[in-house]
């Protein structure tokens, strides 16, 4: 039961070209990925709903990314829901939601 807590799992298409950094503790991978679903209104017209997910890598991971994903192509990703919080440029703090990755799928 313990593999239920926190588990996202996605199936959608690259938003943008993966971008690599390189830190002390290893390199990170994010990347955007768009799911899609749909319903259809009253008037039985076919309605789609997009929503964009951040998605980060570590490790392996990031290397198999960097290796072969690019802007348009279907993954499918699980991972952990992760919630951070930072300070930009004007000194705003700033909140974010991002998937952190521990296993992808190719199509």
């Amino acid at each position: 039961m313990s593999t239920l807590r926190n588990s996202v799992r996605l199936i959608g298409r690259v938003g943008n070209n993966p971008e690599t950094k390189t830190f002390d503790n290893g390199t990170k991978v994010s990347l955007s990925l768009a799911t899609s679903d749909f319903y259809y209104n009253d008037k039985n017209e076919k309605i789609e709903n997009t929503q964009w997910h951040n998605i980060v890598a570590w490790g392996k991971t990031a290397e198999l990314i960097q290796k072969y994903v690019e802007k348009g192509k279907e993954i499918a990703v699980e991972g952990k829901l992760t919630y951070r919080s930072y300070e930009d440029k004007e000194g705003i703090k700033r909140s974010i939601t991002e998937i952190v990755v521990s296993e992808i799928v190719f199509f």
